[in-house]
């Protein structure tokens, strides 16, 4: 059974969601957490709203508050129900990779993730985490929708 279970998130109420199936999946089998947040690079020339108004030293640091936040919760969830987790944040990568690279040098044998389940024309002009870190991994992926 899986040993070691990554739980990429971005705070949202569906990775929140995500986040919780796994909390209770690794406390039923007993097995250890890895949560990841990862922040996205900073672009000079930003069409990102979460970029906007922002230097890139302001970017990164209120990122990191933030993915603190969200870390701290996902900490303080895995504690009640008595799962250990481990926390990793990352910074200047796509989110796609960060969340590939965790789960090679954390040692992960399963990610569960979420996905907005985005379809047709959508899903090809926004992109998504969830897909490509789907077709980038040989690690078993459990999306959760």
């Amino acid at each position: 059974m899986y040993k070691n279970i990554l739980l990429p998130t971005d705070g949202s109420v569906l990775a929140s969601r995500a986040v919780d199936a796994g909390i209770a999946l690794a406390a039923a089998i007993g097995a250890r957490l890895t949560a990841v947040v990862a922040i996205e690079p900073f672009h000079r020339i930003a069409f990102a709203p979460e970029q906007l108004g922002f230097t890139e030293a302001s970017y990164i640091a209120h990122g990191r508050a933030e993915a603190g936040k969200v870390l701290d919760g996902v900490a303080a969830k895995a504690a009640s129900a008595g799962v250990k987790l481990d926390v990793v944040l990352r910074v200047s990568e796509p989110a796609h990779e960060a969340i590939i690279e965790v789960v090679t040098s954390s040692g992960c044998d399963l990610i569960i993730i979420a996905s907005h389940g985005r379809g047709g024309v959508s899903a090809l002009v926004l992109g998504s985490v969830t897909s490509k870190v789907l077709a980038r991994t040989t690690t078993p992926v459990l999306v959760y929708r």
